[in-house]
């Protein structure tokens, strides 16, 4: 079972937040469904996702996309995804 607080941010605020849970086993392979699912569900453009999103979240804990990450334009600052550690 994992987590992942995905926090939509404008203007240094917090404006969407979602604690995101499933019940299966953390895969990096299935990262882009997770963000997807995430995505749908703040009811946001899904990002485009690279290597060094992937490499951040593994070493850091946390990964940010900022608008430029977007094929189509946003309206916020930052997506922010943090795992939860239980």
């Amino acid at each position: 079972m994992f987590r992942i607080w995905a926090k939509v941010i404008a203007d240094g605020k917090i404006t969407k937040q979602l604690t995101y849970e499933r019940d299966e086993k953390f895969t990096y392979s299935q990262f882009f469904s997770y963000l997807a699912d995430i995505c749908e569900e703040l009811d946001i453009a899904t990002p485009v996702l690279l290597k060094t999103h992937i490499f951040n979240y593994a070493k850091f804990n946390t990964v940010r996309f900022i608008p430029r990450d977007f094929a189509e334009s946003v309206d916020f600052d930052k997506l922010i995804l943090e795992n939860i550690v239980l």
